[in-house]
């Protein structure tokens, strides 16, 4: 019997986790839940799995405690906030099971750190990331040429420059292929969030940025690819479905009954091009920033969660989401990140600074 820790289990990919463990019950259990304030969805799942520890955020502590008593840790919290629990859980050295792309893109290099140190085991639970990790055979340190992202485009792939002055909130939640929450689903619109997932390639799998590449790929079938010496490249196909890769974290090399199988003679075609970079400037600004490193990764996402948030208010336009970040970049310096108290500190003037840009105050 797995013990699972999940940490943002009233969230869309908590909720998923849930249904994995309702299929398999003889494998996996919980011993502990943690949300951010939703007590009433809290208590609910707390009556139906039983965990020895069903806690809100504002309850804990010490992250440490959440992971007492655990075989994986799987950390589904949404944004700079799942960085504190990662860390706890490198240091404990378990099993991370991660989901939260903010680990990451904003603490990389204090997450690997711990966890060479302890020798805590990090499995990508992101469809990309997942499908990297397969083609290189459950192995991050495998060696290839070249990484491959696919992205879907989101729900804005074909429009102007003019048309995407005028989208909104309602328009920009409807993703095409995938079902995510509020964020994550803004996130793929303005295309950071493939920004962000270059980020963590490098951090994952020792990348450079030159060997990382992201394409569209309106279909979400082919999750990504893995390019070798020789030329050939390994790709993970399946429909677009979170509970395959959710469920691989947790039983990997083993492959479990989950979803239902692609269909080859009714797929139809799938196609790819180029990201459309100079319509969606957030990915760009990511990757930049991933390239300077530092402080810099944690300034743009605590930008962008304050822009996303006045977005979905209906306090700015689309395009002002990414001139919000590019702003906030510019004003706030960037420091090396030494430190989870530097990090955090450079999160707080983040968001300080695009409140002040946003509104004014």
């Amino acid at each position: 019997m797995v013990k699972i820790a999940l940490v943002g289990c009233t969230g869309s990919i908590g909720r998923q986790v849930c249904e994995v463990v309702r299929a398999y019950p003889d494998r996996f259990c919980f011993s502990a839940l943690v949300c951010g304030n939703n007590r009433e969805e809290l208590s609910r799942l707390s009556r139906e799995f039983r965990p020895a520890a069903a806690l809100l955020a504002s309850e804990i502590g010490d992250p440490a405690q959440v992971f007492e008593d655990c075989d994986v840790a799987f950390i589904a919290a949404g944004g700079f906030a799942g960085l504190s629990y990662t860390l706890a859980a490198a240091r404990a050295g378990k099993k991370i099971a991660l989901a939260n792309k903010e680990s990451l893109v904003c603490g990389g290099e204090l997450v690997l750190r711990e966890t060479a140190r302890s020798g805590a085991e990090l499995v990508p639970v992101d469809s990309e990331h997942s499908a990297l990790f397969q083609c290189l055979h459950f192995h991050r340190d495998a060696p290839y040429k070249k990484l491959v992202l696919t992205a879907s485009g989101g729900p804005f792939l074909r429009l102007s420059e003019e048309e995407l002055a005028r989208v909104t909130a309602q328009e920009a939640l409807r993703h095409p292929t995938w079902k995510m929450g509020a964020k994550v689903t803004l996130d793929s619109a303005t295309l950071l969030n493939k920004g962000y997932e270059v980020i963590e390639a490098k951090w994952l799998y020792g990348a450079d940025f030159g060997q990382i590449e992201a394409v569209v790929h309106p279909e979400s079938v082919v999750h990504s690819l893995v390019c070798f010496e020789d030329g050939a490249a390994l790709a993970q196909l399946g429909y677009p479905d979170m509970k395959v890769p959710i469920q691989l974290a947790l039983t990997y090399p083993e492959r479990l009954p989950c979803e239902r199988q692609l269909d080859f003679a009714t797929l139809g075609a799938l196609h790819f091009e180029r990201l459309p970079e100079e319509r969606f400037p957030c990915f760009r600004l990511a990757v930049d920033a991933g390239k300077e490193g530092g402080t810099a990764p944690t300034v743009l996402n605590g930008a962008a969660e304050i822009a996303v948030q006045a977005f979905l208010a209906e306090r700015i336009t689309f395009p002002q989401i990414a001139e919000t970040v590019r702003e906030t970049l510019e004003r706030v310096p960037h420091m090396a990140a030494d430190s989870f108290a530097t990090l955090k500190e450079a999160d707080m003037r983040a968001r300080a600074v695009a409140s002040e840009y946003i509104y004014g105050k």
